[in-house]
């Protein structure tokens, strides 16, 4: 019975802390490389808290950040591209690489952002030097997927740490 009353009593705490607005004690981010070699590309997704999202870009950009508001699209996605692009560098085969901003959506708590590299033949090693939200906050996690066909490579990158890279 007394355990039963600890977690009731847990389960309120949580349901007023969420319904108060306290922010999430997790910062994390995914981001996953995917080879795709009929079409020679890397297409890039990252997913991120909205809510941290758009504080770090209210923050650096100084100006009023709503990413689920249709109105604000345009500006979004260049706060989006501005950020996403100087927080995350892709290096294929040893050589730096151009990503290509496609867009963001959001789903549900987060938002999903989309990136591309074109003409890139074959895949030795892909190195991945993610700082997203570091300039936020100092225990950010980053989980890093990269595919090539069936095979994965997976890390967790955390703060201060920035550079992962895959062999195949």
């Amino acid at each position: 019975m007394r355990k039963l009353k600890y977690t009731l009593l847990f389960l309120c705490c949580a349901f007023f802390s969420v319904k108060a607005g306290i922010k999430h004690p997790l910062h994390v981010s995914t981001t996953e490389v995917n080879f795709n070699a009929k079409d020679k590309t890397l297409e890039i997704s990252c997913k991120i808290f909205s809510d941290d999202f758009e504080a770090i870009l209210a923050k650096l950009y100084k100006q009023k950040t709503d990413l689920s508001n249709p109105n604000m699209k345009g500006t979004m996605d260049e706060l989006v591209k501005k950020y996403l692009l100087s927080h995350l560098q892709l290096k294929a085969n040893g050589k730096a690489v151009a990503m290509n901003y496609i867009g963001f959506e959001i789903d549900h708590e987060a938002t999903n952002i989309y990136l591309e590299v074109e003409k890139v033949a074959a895949i030795k090693s892909v190195e991945v030097n993610d700082s997203i939200l570091y300039d936020m906050f100092d225990d950010q996690m980053s989980i890093v997927h990269v595919v090539k066909g069936s095979n994965r490579k997976s890390t967790k990158i955390l703060y201060p740490e920035k550079k992962f890279t895959a062999n195949f």
